[in-house]
This record gives C-alpha cells, sequence and structure tokens, in this order.
C-alpha cells in the first residue's frame, strides 16, 4: 500500500514538473498568458526577429543587409547594450524596423518577483524612449523564461510579449553560417517567426560575436524567398490576428 502511494505520489510531482516546464520555458506555451509564437500563415509572411542587442559592428552589418534586401525585422533589445550603443538604436529606429523589450540585464525570469521584473522592463523601456523617443510595445523574455505576474506587468504597460517558433541556434558555439540558415530553413512556412541575434546578452563588447549570424542572413533571406514567402513586421502579425 505504502509502495504504491510512493509511486502514485512520485508520478505526480513528475506531472507537476513537467507541467510547470511547459508553463515557464516551453517559447509556445499560452499557460500564463497570450503569446504570439507564430502569425497568420494567410499571406505568406515570415518575420525576422533578433535578440540580445545592438553590438557592433554586429547590428550595424545586419541592417546593412536587411537595407540592401529591403527587408523589415524587429529588434528586441537589451536596456544596457542600448545605453551603450544609442546610435545603432537610433539608426533602427530611422530604418523603420521595430524596437522591442529583452529587459535590462538579460537575467532568467524564474523566481523574479513582479517588481524585480518591472524594473528590468521599465529601465528598457526608459532607454529606448530616450534614445527614440518612443517606447516599445512588444516583450521577449530572455531564454523564453516566464514567471509568474509576468503578463500582468507587460497589461499595466500596455505590451505583449513575442516568442519564435523557429529557432536559428545560431548562439551554439560550433554552428557556421550555413548550419544557421539550413536550421532556420528546414521549417519555415507561412506566420514563422525566425530567431536570430545580434549580440550575446549584455556582455563586454569585446566577448560579443554574431559574425556567423551576420554571415547567414544573406541564405536565409534568399532561401526564405525562393520558397515563396515574404518579410513582413511583427506588428503586421498582430494587425492580423
Amino acid at each position: 500500500m505504502w509502495l504504491l502511494l510512493a509511486s502514485a505520489g512520485a508520478l505526480g510531482l513528475v506531472l507537476f514538473a513537467a507541467l510547470f516546464y511547459y508553463a515557464c520555458s516551453v517559447p509556445s506555451s499560452q499557460v500564463l498568458g497570450p503569446t504570439l509564437v507564430r502569425g497568420p500563415a494567410a499571406g505568406g509572411g515570415v518575420a525576422l526577429t533578433f535578440d540580445d542587442g545592438p553590438a557592433r559592428p554586429f547590428t550595424e552589418q545586419i541592417l546593412d543587409i536587411l537595407r540592401d534586401y529591403n527587408v523589415p525585422a524587429t529588434f528586441f533589445v537589451c536596456g544596457k547594450n542600448v545605453e551603450r550603443f544609442p546610435d545603432v538604436v537610433r539608426r533602427i529606429h530611422s530604418e523603420r524596423h521595430t524596437i522591442g523589450n529583452h529587459t535590462y540585464s538579460h537575467p532568467f525570469l524564474y523566481f523574479k518577483s513582479r517588481r524585480g521584473m518591472a524594473e528590468e522592463i521599465d529601465r528598457t523601456q526608459k532607454a529606448v524612449e530616450r534614445v527614440t523617443g518612443l517606447k516599445p510595445s512588444l516583450f521577449r523574455p530572455p531564454y523564453g523564461g516566464r514567471w509568474f505576474g509576468l503578463f500582468d506587468v507587460l497589461a499595466e504597460r500596455g505590451m505583449r510579449l513575442v516568442q519564435w517558433s523557429d529557432a536559428s541556434f545560431d548562439w551554439k558555439k560550433g554552428n557556421l553560417a550555413a548550419d544557421i540558415a539550413r536550421l532556420t530553413l528546414r521549417k519555415l512556412k507561412p506566420g514563422s517567426v525566425i530567431l536570430l541575434h545580434d549580440g550575446r546578452e549584455p556582455v563586454a563588447p569585446r566577448e560579443i560575436d554574431a559574425g556567423v549570424t551576420v554571415q547567414a542572413l544573406p541564405a536565409i533571406i534568399e532561401g526564405a524567398r525562393k520558397a515563396g514567402l515574404k518579410f513582413v513586421s511583427i506588428d503586421e502579425f498582430f494587425s492580423s490576428v
């Protein structure tokens, strides 16, 4: 009898842990609140998003490529990096890309208090507003991790949460530009939200190297267009759902 109760208890703990992980960590989860993971399939649109920047020279090189291909993108910036490179943020804004909030210092949000999450978000809101005159309306949590109370914080600020449907794995050491392009394009379909990185968290600039992402970007754009897809902004996805 005790063995059966112990087994049932252990199974319950495993199921609870699985649900907890799904709710807080799986990008597509809607358990804690409404999240944009992909856009509508109608129209054949896909969206490029970049996290962790800005970071010189990589964000500028990405902007050059986007300009040459006439492609819009969304940059989820860290407030600390906005303060380091305000001129790059001004360029993102002036070239009509969307700027989203990616917290100030890129922490895991797990076990963060509402006040702690709000401080991370608000510092970045203020940093972006000082540079562009506008506050971001979109938020992406570092590592995709959400925590209880986050959606209340976002609702109070009129912000919406964006995750991704197609990971490029450009953060993995050893992945070459060809690997990143292949992994991005392998399951790409209408409505996809592509996750790329123009920086690597708010570490010292000398520790950041997003060069392989820069190298992979033309192949990603050309591959998507060859598949009959077109690049749209995240804002367009929101206006369609």
